[in-house]
């Protein structure tokens, strides 16, 4: 069927050769090694090419392809390999402030996650929040500090709007807010649009990758690669100063085969 996931071509894809069935085990190493396998990278929006959220289409970049996607693609990918497994998965939209001063208004919802329904009680799962990825799905309760192998995180309720934060090393900082009312695909095709094509977002004019191991957090930002220990503490950083170096890498840290030539990747993402 078209509009059907391949599960088997997926495991394969992120290296998961374990049983797989409806329960906190198995979503959290599927979410680990969804994150190590698949980065987070928005080469798409970045060389105005459009960024697709069809089943197959999805599938056909971040599965079949040496490609990643961002929030909306990886998050899709992700929860039709739940629901392929029996979970139950609700996706939700989000409003990102991980840049945003604390006293600003909200903006758009231009982020996606996922709620999941364990008999433990619900999880949100999130693979693709570009800035500080989640290696480890998360229990949807507030105001207690959650340990994952690359964080903690913590997080927080009033009015009905939830607030994800993450530890680092200034302290806390907000990743975004959300409530819990579902979305449909319409919703996310509206924010993906405005994410992939408006000036007023990142990826139209940065370049922004990103893949969490075991122990490292690999961060590409235009031509700077960090790596980055737990709680973002920094454990390198380097600029990449040639078209050569850039597409060494997309191969060997993001595993990332890029749409074009690299060298109109790297004459795109400046000085």
């Amino acid at each position: 069927m078209p509009n059907e996931l391949h599960l088997d071509n997926y495991l394969a894809r992120i290296g998961h050769k374990g049983e797989v069935k409806p329960d906190l085990a198995t979503l959290t190493a599927l979410h680990s090694a969804h994150v190590n396998a698949i980065p987070f990278e928005g080469l798409n929006p970045l060389l105005r090419q459009p960024v697709l959220l069809d089943l197959p289409a999805v599938q056909a970049k971040l599965v079949d392809s040496r490609r990643g996607g961002y929030c909306f693609e990886q998050n899709a990918l992700f929860k039709a390999a739940l629901e392929r497994i029996g979970f139950t998965v609700t996706g939700l939209c989000a409003r990102v402030r991980w840049m945003a001063a604390p006293d600003s208004p909200l903006g758009p919802k231009t982020h996606m996650l996922l709620k999941v329904e364990l008999p433990e009680g619900p999880y949100i799962a999130d693979v693709g929040f570009g800035a500080c990825v989640l290696d480890a799905p998360l229990q949807l309760k507030t105001n207690i500090e959650q340990r994952t192998a690359m964080g903690i995180y913590r997080l927080g309720e009033a009015g009905g709007l939830y607030s994800l934060s993450a530890q680092r090393p200034p302290g806390w900082r907000t990743m975004y807010v959300f409530d819990l009312v579902p979305q449909i695909q319409s919703d996310f095709e509206l924010g993906n649009y405005f994410t992939a094509t408006s000036s007023a977002t990142p990826f139209t004019s940065t370049l922004i990758m990103e893949r969490v191991a075991a122990d490292a957090r690999y961060k590409l930002a235009n031509r700077r690669l960090t790596i980055e220990a737990r709680d973002g503490e920094v454990r390198s950083e380097r600029a990449i100063d040639s078209a050569d170096e850039l597409g060494q890498v997309l191969r060997e840290t993001f595993n990332v085969e890029p749409p074009v030539p690299v060298e109109e990747v790297f004459a795109r993402i400046g000085g």
